[in-house]
């Protein structure tokens, strides 16, 4: 079969269709588990392409996650979740998605070779944003056209697949190569591949949102709180961090119109909303350091 990793046959596939269906779903359990053993040589280059991406967003920039085929799924799963875990702006985020964003189960694979729609996407980059690029090859056309011109645009470039050799690591700015072990379905990269790359574009967001201020002990202080559970969520975290009961909590919410960071800055005693604004403010939208200054003028 094909030289790359990602095309080869996996040694527990033979006699897979022979097997009690109970071992054919412990294979693939077992080949999941494999390719997620892959991460932690990735940590520092997810760390920081996370960082990166706090910085395009603290100026101002756009988050361009481009992939093709189950990459992109992956790709819109990661973006479509941080305007609600961290509160960035939707209007920072774009998907490119070759083809276009699916609306049914049918997901064309020759979308994938098409440069003049990806030119098309390059021209909407320009040198403050970053772009994430995702690959298991690391050789999709589209994805590649992309990369180019993102590169020639002076934006940055964050870029996974899951060959070493892949020519999208080549002149990335940050390139993480994730060397997922052989398919239990040869070339089936919605598997291992794929769940390797959710778990490395999720680290980096949440990197990200760490680097933005907007996690504290773990907690989400910049949710967007648009229904019942993600406001009992809100409240819940103001009361943790401030000290405060419930009640207190969602009057702090109230007044500081849903913002979770005002409102904990209130429940732990600034006077009003400018108080609790001016101290994020100079903070850098940190709570940890809001509320130490706090302390020391206290």
């Amino acid at each position: 079969m094909h030289h790359r990793q990602t095309e080869h046959l996996h040694e527990a596939a033979i006699g897979l269709d022979a097997l009690p269906l109970s071992g054919v779903a412990l294979i693939l359990a077992e080949a999941q588990r494999d390719a997620l053993s892959v991460m932690p040589d990735a940590a520092e280059v997810m760390a920081s392409g996370g960082a990166r991406m706090a910085d395009v967003i603290k100026g101002g920039g756009c988050l361009h996650y481009a992939a093709a085929g189950s990459s992109g799924l992956m790709a819109m799963a990661d973006a479509c979740e941080l305007a609600g875990t961290f509160g960035i702006d939707p209007a920072q985020i774009k998907i490119h998605m070759a083809g276009g964003v699916p609306h049914d189960a049918t997901m064309p694979g020759n979308t994938e070779d098409e440069f003049d729609t990806a030119r098309q996407v390059a021209n909407t980059i320009c040198a403050k944003d970053a772009v994430i690029l995702i690959s298991a090859s690391g050789s999709t056309p589209y994805v590649l056209e992309i990369a180019r011109h993102a590169r020639a645009a002076g934006a940055a470039t964050i870029c996974i697949s899951n060959n070493a050799d892949a020519p999208l690591l080549v002149g990335a700015d940050v390139a993480v190569c994730l060397p997922t072990p052989p398919e239990v379905l040869a070339g089936s990269t919605r598997m291992g591949a794929g769940t390797a790359q959710k778990v490395a574009l999720n680290i980096m967001s949440t990197v990200m949102g760490v680097a933005l201020g907007h996690v504290h002990n773990g907690m989400m202080v910049n949710v967007r709180a648009d229904n019942a559970k993600l406001r009992a969520r809100a409240v819940g975290i103001v009361s943790v961090i401030a000290n405060v009961d419930e009640g207190g909590a969602t009057r702090c919410l109230g007044i500081a119109n849903g913002g979770v960071k005002a409102a904990i800055l209130l429940a732990s005693g600034a006077s009003d909303l400018n108080e609790a604004t001016a101290r994020l403010a100079r903070s850098d939208g940190h709570i940890r350091a809001a509320l130490a200054e706090m302390k020391r003028r206290t």
